[in-house]
């Protein structure tokens, strides 16, 4: 058989998704709607899940060996989980550097870590890309969706034909850890409150918002998002409803 006779119409399977979005805005509450969810814990937001729709979740983790020795339990050990869920890779940023700075001794700042010149980035960047391959080997072997959350800052982007202009971003260290997250997963989502905008012409208007949450996937100037799924406006999401649905398996191919 040639290697063009081998071309086939790919089928969709568990999914990758990146949940950005500021500390408390329930990133967490949404990836525990996620098929049969186990969390693990760089940072504790399942804690603040209420209790009704709280999903099981490892020890915290305290160290980036217990972080690799998690994920390698659920790639090889017999379970039924259908989703990782990874709270948060900003929280295992930090742990990441720390990492770099305790091999390096000397370095005070990841800035001057492994001799400088950036070599301390790269391997930060490294250390994502690995954890990203964690998550492939959970897809492939295991049939799990992996969910990233992440929290979020404000970025600026300059476009070489364009004005300069800000918008929502993961929190990172370094911009070299975001392809993993960004470029190479299925979907990225930005959850916020809806915020409706009251005043008279010409004064100063006042931001006002509710519980409502709406989390945004479709490409936006405003904030870091895609999907691949056809989906154009903002979702609302309801506590213990995932409006993914209908997108995400159940550890099943489409």
């Amino acid at each position: 058989m040639s290697i063009l006779e081998q071309a086939f119409v790919p089928t969709t399977g568990p999914q990758i998704i990146t949940i950005c979005g500021d500390a408390g805005v329930g990133k967490s509450s949404l990836a525990a709607t996620f098929p049969n969810p186990i969390f693990v814990r760089a940072e504790d937001g399942v804690a603040r899940i209420p209790e009704a729709f709280r999903p099981k979740a490892l020890p915290p983790i305290r160290s980036e060996d217990a972080l690799w020795d998690q994920l390698k339990a659920l790639i090889h050990e017999n379970h039924d989980f259908k989703t990782c869920v990874i709270d948060t890779i900003s929280a295992a940023d930090r742990m990441f550097v720390q990492s770099i700075l305790k091999q390096d001794g000397r370095a005070k700042s990841i800035n001057s870590a492994l001799g400088g010149y950036g070599a301390g980035f790269s391997a930060l960047a490294a250390k994502h890309q690995q954890l990203r391959n964690a998550a492939e080997m959970m897809r492939i072997k295991r049939g799990m969706n992996v969910v990233f959350l992440a929290h979020t800052e404000i970025g600026n982007v300059r476009p070489p034909d364009g004005d300069d202009y800000s918008r929502y971003s993961l929190r990172m260290t370094h911009d070299k850890s975001l392809p993993p997250y960004i470029d190479d997963v299925d979907a990225v989502g930005f959850l916020r409150q809806r915020v409706v905008l009251r005043g008279d012409d010409g004064e100063r208007k006042k931001a006002i918002s509710d519980e409502t949450r709406e989390l945004v996937m479709h490409l936006t100037a405003s904030n870091i998002s895609k999907n691949a799924y056809g989906i154009t406006e903002p979702l609302e999401v309801k506590l213990g409803e995932n409006p993914l649905a209908e997108f995400i398996t159940n550890g099943e191919t489409k």
